[in-house]
């Protein structure tokens, strides 16, 4: 399996560091990178499975998942046998928004 990660998510992953060094250290973007890797290494060897996203889930979409870092949630969905990252965001970020201020950027 491989993970794959989508621009959308690229993006993310640059934003976020651009954040955690401009109000932190290295070392604590290091860190942050280091355990949002670890969590979807995990995914993707089958070791742990998030939960489904509730409101993807009312519409039939049972593949979409989310699981936890330590401070940053990772949208996925495994699929031919690789995982697809597609956003990744802070605890308190809300997906839908997330989701739809994408939509409306393109």
């Amino acid at each position: 399996m491989a993970i794959v990660i989508l621009p959308d998510a690229q993006a993310d992953l640059l934003d976020l560091q651009d954040y955690m060094l401009e109000r932190w250290t290295p070392e604590l973007w290091q860190a942050a990178e280091d355990d949002i890797f670890a969590q979807l290494a995990q995914v993707d060897s089958g070791f742990i499975t998030g939960p489904v996203v509730p409101l993807l889930a009312s519409v039939g979409m049972t593949d979409y998942r989310t699981i936890l870092s330590s401070h940053h949630r990772i949208l996925y969905r495994q699929t031919d046998g690789n995982t697809y990252v597609y956003a990744v965001a802070g605890q308190t970020q809300n997906f839908q928004t997330l989701l739809l201020r994408r939509l409306f950027r393109r």
